[in-house]
């Protein structure tokens, strides 16, 4: 998958969006208000930084060596995925979803119950 490819598959989950990013080199992508992905293009590498649960992150660090630690926020829940050979589209949509989900389940059913 390219940049393009990822934005509109991160914009086709409901509720989600493109944030203002942290600065010119980065998509950002937010579901009500809550960050479940971002992609720095300044990187020599293309990469994503998706969140986690933790149990599913560590399978996932071991199985494929394109899955690291992310280095935001809390790292046991953030993850970065080199987007290399070893990493399909249909894996790379799983996490996307995944993230997504993991976001959505941190905010109130009371505003969440039309987009889950």
């Amino acid at each position: 998958m390219n940049v393009e490819d990822i934005r509109n598959y991160c914009l086709s989950l409901k509720g989600a969006e493109e944030c203002f990013p942290f600065d010119d080199e980065t998509l950002v992508f937010k579901a009500l208000g809550k960050m479940f992905a971002f992609i720095p293009l300044e990187e020599p590498d293309l990469f994503i930084n998706l969140k986690c649960d933790p149990v599913k992150a560590l399978n996932l660090r071991e199985k494929y060596q394109a899955v690291q630690p992310g280095y935001h926020m809390n790292k046991k829940y953030w993850n970065t995925v080199a987007l290399t050979n070893e990493v399909t589209e249909k894996l790379l949509k799983e996490w996307i979803k995944h993230s997504y989900h993991e976001v959505m389940k941190g905010i109130p059913k009371k505003k969440r119950e039309c987009y889950v």
